[in-house]
C-alpha cells in the first residue's frame, strides 16, 4: 500500500510517500481502507517533536509510529475473526489516538478502539474531521470547563477547525460567545454565532476591559499570565497545545489561584469516553447544533503540503487528505 512515512522530526520535508507493507488484522481487529484522513496543528507539532518532553509519548529520536495521521473515515475490508460490531462493507470513521498511521491507504485499529458506524448524514469527508476540532473542542467545553448557559466564554482562534467547533457548541450551550480571529474571519466567526468578535489585528484581547469566566486558546497564542487579568473571579483559562509553562501553570493554579489553567488532551483519554463524546456529537450534528468547515482538501502524496498549509496558521476550518477518491 501507499502511506506517508516520516524520517525523523522536523519540517514537511520529513515526509516521504512510500510503497510499505500492507498491515493485516488481528482476531479482534479490523482492516481500513481509508477514504479520508485529516491534517490537524496537533499533526503538525508531533511531526516538529517539540515539546521534546512529548517525545516520551511519541518516540524519542524518531516517531515510533512512522505514518503520521490519527483521523480517518473510510470502509471495513477485512475483520478478525472474534470481530462481532463490524462487517466488511461498513462505512466507518474514528481515531488512533497515539497508534497515528492513518495517512495511508488502509489502517488497523481494534474492535474496541476509537471507531464508529459512519451515519448516512455525514459524507466521508466530514465524517474525517470530527475528532478532531468537534471533539476536542466538546471535551474542553462540556468536561473541562463544565460550560453553563449564561457564562461568557472567549475563544482565541475562533476560525480554525478547534475554534469554528468550539464558537458553534458553546453557542449551543447557552453561553456568550466572543470569538477571536483576523480580519478577513469576522464575517464568518458571526456567522458561526458568536455574540461578539474581537479582531487580533486591531485589539488585544487582554486589554479590552472585558471580563471572561473561560478563556479557550484553541492555538496556543497567549498564555494564563497574560489572561488572568480579564478572567473573572473563579475563571479558567484552557489550552490544548500543550506547553511547558501552562503545566506549570496548571500545577500552581490548582493549589494556590482561584483563577486556573488547565490542559488536556483527546487523544490521551480512554477510548470508550471518546466514542460517548463522539456519539453525542453527532446527534448534536444530527439536531442542527454545528457545521463543518472544510477550507482545503489534499491527495495523500501531497501530505508534506498540507502541513505546510497548516503551519501558515491561516486555516479556517479544516484540512483533509483525500487517500480514496
Amino acid at each position: 500500500m501507499h502511506a506517508i512515512v516520516a524520517s525523523g522530526y522536523g519540517t514537511p520535508e520529513v515526509f516521504q510517500y512510500k510503497e510499505v507493507e500492507m498491515p493485516h488484522p488481528g482476531d479482534h481487529e479490523v482492516l481500513v481502507q481509508v477514504k479520508v484522513s485529516s491534517v490537524t496543528r496537533a499533526d503538525t507539532m508531533m511531526r516538529t517533536g517539540k515539546p521534546l518532553f512529548g517525545r516520551l509519548l511519541t518516540g524519542l529520536k524518531k516517531p515510533k509510529h512512522p505514518i503520521p495521521g490519527t483521523a480517518f473515515a473510510g470502509k471495513v475490508i477485512q475483520t478478525g475473526k472474534h470481530v462481532s460490531q463490524f462487517e466488511p462493507g461498513d462505512a466507518v470513521f474514528g481515531e488512533t489516538t497515539l497508534g497515528f498511521s492513518t495517512n495511508a491507504e488502509f489502517v488497523v485499529l481494534p474492535e474496541n478502539g476509537v471507531i464508529l458506524h459512519k451515519p448516512e448524514t455525514l459524507s466521508f469527508e466530514e465524517a474525517a474531521t470530527l475528532c478532531d476540532g468537534p471533539l476536542t473542542s466538546y471535551l474542553f467545553l462540556k468536561e473541562i470547563a463544565k460550560l453553563r448557559s449564561g457564562q461568557r466564554i472567549l475563544i482565541n482562534g475562533a476560525s480554525g477547525s478547534l475554534g469554528s467547533a468550539a464558537v458553534q457548541l458553546a453557542k449551543k450551550m447557552g453561553a456568550e460567545v466572543t470569538g477571536v480571529c483576523s480580519t478577513r474571519n469576522t464575517g464568518l466567526t458571526k456567522s458561526l454565532g458568536a455574540d461578539h468578535v474581537i479582531n487580533y489585528q486591531e485589539e488585544d484581547f487582554t486589554t479590552s476591559g472585558k471580563t471572561f469566566d473561560i478563556i479557550f486558546d484553541t492555538v496556543g497564542l497567549s498564555s494564563y499570565r497574560r489572561s488572568r487579568k480579564v478572567l473573572s473571579e473563579r475563571g479558567m483559562y484552557l489550552s490544548p497545545v500543550i506547553k511547558l509553562n501552562l503545566l506549570l501553570q496548571m500545577m500552581l493554579s490548582s493549589v494556590a489561584l482561584r483563577k486556573k489553567a488547565r490542559f488536556a488532551a483527546a487523544g490521551m483519554k480512554k477510548d470508550q469516553e471518546l466514542k460517548a463524546l463522539l456519539s453525542e456529537l453527532i446527534s448534536i450534528h444530527q439536531n442542527g447544533g454545528f457545521q463543518i468547515l472544510i477550507d482545503r482538501q489534499f491527495p495523500l502524496e501531497k501530505v508534506a503540503q498540507a502541513h505546510n498549509y497548516v503551519d501558515q496558521g491561516h486555516k479556517k476550518g479544516n484540512v483533509i487528505i483525500i487517500v480514496q477518491s
